[in-house]
């Protein structure tokens, strides 16, 4: 698997010491305007808790993408998504197309999570678990190794093309083409089984869709990761615009506490800010150079915050130089800043209704397709009566009622199945009552019942199909019925 290693910040790329740009066809800045989208950021690296839990969730998500499709389970992939035989393994779990239900089901609560973890805690998914920033991570990472620090690639960036320049960025661009290849396999991976998959790419004999969504998925990966960055969280991505509707002044987000960082202002170390009629911010700019995106935390929120902490990380490491203390940005909320509220009263807040609502309807309804799974019938059974004829005499008397079965075999192995029927009164079933059904397949049969004459009362009596599996009595289902006397 392709997991990048932990990145840690060296004492040259995080020491303070002032960066210059150098003139280039693009413009480069070192603190962002936000109305400049032509701006490239190049994020200075930093260490931190919370750089180190981004990187926990970049070799987590990473390393489940990577691996899952390897699993083998019961003689198969663990997880494929079988588009050509219409049916999802999921471990011991198949699904099949009239399971829809549960993929609708599944992006509800999707769409209900995202609702609760914003409303609680804002942007997590974008900073810690987004595809986007992620491989944007990870894509940075290979970056920084190829070409330096910071300052180093904004100083070869500003240099003219030659030999030398032209091998590193080849050897970069070479290194993303190649993590973006695997990427894109192993994302088909999912559809087609990885190994086959993997056989056919080597000897060149791969199905066109296959060779093309490998392709398209890499070619995503390397644009998204590689030149959009922070323009997909800027620009593109929705989930930017229509954060603001989540969020309210008790959402914890990444704030700048202004009134005790205010006014800004460079100071010798140890000098007291209050003499120099100063507030704890030091205005070093890191805050703004470690972002992601290229924003000011110290602006307000912004809808390009991606919460990713990086500048809690920054700004706590410049507090600790100059020995004031830590949280000068820091996860807060509007409240809090504002009210100066103590951690209990900002924890007591954050159980307002409309997380509550969140919270019961997301687990209300995990627990309901969680049971649902669990007890899925392995037989579905839909009768069908036949209308053209409500009931007839058989030549020995006997009353009979003609239905049609559909049986869904909603495992995996094919099945041979009996068809039984009971009531009020003695019944049976003419004919083979024996059908085979392929797994996930509906077989379909032709039934008729007999009631003996006289056996029960003119008018429509309840009856019930009972089909089972004689080799598994515990593979059974039954669905009722109305048997028509005249």
């Amino acid at each position: 698997f392709i997991i990048p290693l932990m990145i840690s910040s060296s004492g040259g790329e995080f020491s303070g010491s002032a960066e210059m740009a150098h003139p280039t066809p693009r413009k480069i800045i070192d603190i962002r305007p936000a109305g400049d989208p032509e701006a490239k950021v190049y994020p200075r690296s930093v260490d931190g808790p919370f750089t180190r839990w981004r990187w926990f969730f970049v070799w987590l998500t990473q390393a489940v993408f990577y691996g899952t499709c390897w699993l083998p389970w019961d003689g198969r992939q663990a997880v494929l998504f079988d588009l050509d035989a219409r049916k999802f393994h999921l471990f011991g779990l198949v699904l099949w197309p009239q399971d829809t239900i549960y993929l609708v089901i599944l992006m509800i609560v999707g769409a209900l999570a995202l609702f609760l973890f914003t409303a609680v805690a804002g942007r997590l998914w974008c900073g810690y678990s987004c595809p986007q920033t992620v491989y944007t991570e990870i894509f940075l990472w290979l970056e920084k190794l190829i070409e330096g620090d910071r300052a180093r690639r904004i100083k070869l960036d500003a240099q003219p093309w030659s030999a030398r320049k032209l091998a590193i960025k080849g050897g970069k661009h070479l290194a993303w083409g190649l993590f973006a290849l695997w990427t894109g396999i192993t994302f088909v991976g999912y559809f087609v089984p990885i190994r086959e998959l993997v056989g056919q790419l080597a000897s060149f004999s791969a199905g066109p869709w296959a060779s093309f969504w490998v392709v398209f998925y890499a070619f995503a990966t390397y644009g998204n990761a590689g030149f959009l960055r922070e323009q997909m969280c800027r620009q593109i991505c929705p989930y930017a615009r229509f954060q603001f509707v989540m969020l309210d002044p008790d959402t914890l987000i990444i704030a700048y506490d202004s009134q005790r960082g205010d006014a800004r202002g460079a100071r010798p170390k140890g000098a007291d800010p209050k003499v120099l009629g100063l507030g704890d911010c030091v205005d070093c700019g890191i805050c703004v150079q470690v972002c992601p995106t290229g924003i000011d935390i110290r602006d307000g929120l912004q809808n390009e915050c991606i919460g990713c902490a990086a500048c809690i990380d920054a700004c706590d490491q410049v507090m600790d130089k100059m020995n004031y203390p830590r949280g000068l940005i820091r996860y807060s909320t509007e409240n809090a800043i504002a009210q100066r509220l103590t951690p209990a009263s900002v924890l007591r807040r954050a159980l307002r209704p409309r997380v509550l609502i969140y919270a019961t309807l997301l687990v209300g309804l995990t627990l309901a397709m969680a049971w649902s799974l669990a007890h899925r019938p392995p037989l579905r059974i839909n009768v069908e009566k036949d209308r053209n004829t409500l009931a007839r005499e058989a030549d020995d008397g006997a009353i009979e009622n003609i239905y049609r079965l559909q049986i869904l075999n909603t495992g995996d192995d094919a099945r041979r199945l009996r068809i039984a029927v009971s009531g009020e009164a003695p019944l049976a079933v003419a004919g083979d009552t024996a059908l085979q059904v392929p797994g996930g397949e509906t077989g379909a049969a032709t039934v008729v019942v007999r009631a003996e004459p006289g056996s029960l009362a003119a008018g429509a009596h309840r009856i019930v199909f009972v089909v089972d599996d004689g080799a598994e009595p515990a593979v059974s289902g039954s669905a009722d019925a109305r048997f028509w006397m005249p």
